[in-house]
This record gives C-alpha cells, sequence and structure tokens, in this order.
C-alpha cells in the first residue's frame, strides 16, 4: 500500500499533476484490487486500523474550519449554495447510475 502512494507521490511531484500523490496512489491501489494484483485479505487489517480511527482523520479539516472562520462568516450564503446544489447533483448522479446499473442487469438476466 505504500509502496503505491510512493508512485503517485512520484507521478504527481515527477509529472506535474495537480492531483494530490496519495490520490493518485488510491487510484492505483482501486486498479490493483480490481484487476487481482493485491488480494483484499493482504491489506484487511491496515484498512481496519485506519476505519476504526477515521474521525482522528477529521481533526485537520477542524482546524481548518477554525482558521478561516472569517472568510466561512464572509461567504456563508455562497457556501450554502454550493453544499446544497452540489448534494443534489450527487444525489441525481449516483439515481442515474443506481437506474442504468439496474437495467444492464436486468438485460443480462434476460
Amino acid at each position: 500500500m505504500l509502496l503505491l502512494q510512493f508512485i503517485g507521490e512520484l507521478l504527481a511531484r515527477g509529472c506535474g499533476l495537480p492531483i494530490p500523490g496519495n490520490v493518485i496512489g488510491m487510484g492505483l491501489l482501486l486498479v490493483a484490487l480490481a484487476q487481482g494484483w493485491i488480494q483484499v485479505d493482504w491489506i484487511r487489517d491496515a484498512a481496519d486500523l485506519l476505519l476504526s480511527h477515521l474521525a482522528l482523520l477529521f481533526i485537520p479539516a477542524g482546524v481548518g474550519v477554525m482558521v478561516y472562520f472569517d472568510l466561512l462568516r464572509r461567504e456563508w450564503f455562497a457556501i450554502t449554495v454550493a453544499l446544497v446544489v452540489s448534494s443534489f447533483a450527487v444525489m441525481a448522479v449516483t439515481g442515474w447510475v443506481e437506474t442504468w446499473l439496474d437495467r444492464r442487469e436486468h438485460r443480462r438476466a434476460d
């Protein structure tokens, strides 16, 4: 897992990509899991450990909110609109994808 994150960091910095290396590493992990190059059992313990302490990963975001509280106070309306619109967009896309997958599954069953 750390090797994939390292490769992601190398790609991000070496190619000047605007995507963080850890995100690229997670994408590489997803591809490796989908292709069967890495077995889920190999990473289960590490994933369980991270998930059990997931709340700790929100501390930096909470600190960031406190640091930019003045900006949030000034721009609260735009932030609220963006959150509401993006939430509805995510729900719509999720519903569309679920409907598409359901139709695709029924076609295969017939």
